[in-house]
């Protein structure tokens, strides 16, 4: 399979590719423990075989799930070669070369003023409810 404009948005184009492979591969194991469990036919190997180094044996809920996921490796990768999608991502990479990224520094004190603003909003907020819940009590239950 050609792959368009092989030397554009590598980056962008793997990290998106691997993201989406392993989001197929925690699904297939979903699938392939949902198969084993809930369809008997399914969960006795094929003449006792495993696959040799993993000692996973060959079931049918582990073949069913294993051709999904290199069926949808495969076409992911076709996907992902389509010249809409690789040039979105090849623009996505050029957008993310011309951000400025802060400095440390930049995140630390960013960081402790988002701190100190989370505290005194929680503070406002408790000592509001606090104020609100007495004086609601009073009204309900009058004044003692």
């Amino acid at each position: 399979m050609k792959v368009y404009k092989p030397d554009q948005g590598r980056m962008t184009r793997m990290a998106s590719f691997w993201s989406l492979v392993l989001l197929l591969l925690f699904g297939c194991t979903f699938l392939y423990d949902t198969l084993s469990n809930y369809v008997a036919a399914l969960k006795t190997p094929f003449g006792g075989l495993s696959i040799p180094i993993v000692s996973i044996p060959l079931t049918g809920a582990f073949l069913i799930a294993f051709v999904i996921f290199a069926g949808g490796t495969a076409w992911l990768f076709a996907w992902m070669q389509r010249p809409k999608v690789a040039d979105f991502l090849i623009e996505v990479e050029g957008e993310l070369r011309k951000v400025t990224w802060p400095s440390g520094q930049e995140v630390v004190n960013a960081s402790i003023v988002v701190v100190i603003t989370v505290t005194v909003l929680m503070g406002f907020l408790a000592g509001s409810d606090y104020v609100i819940n007495i004086l609601v009590d009073r009204l309900i239950f009058g004044w003692a």
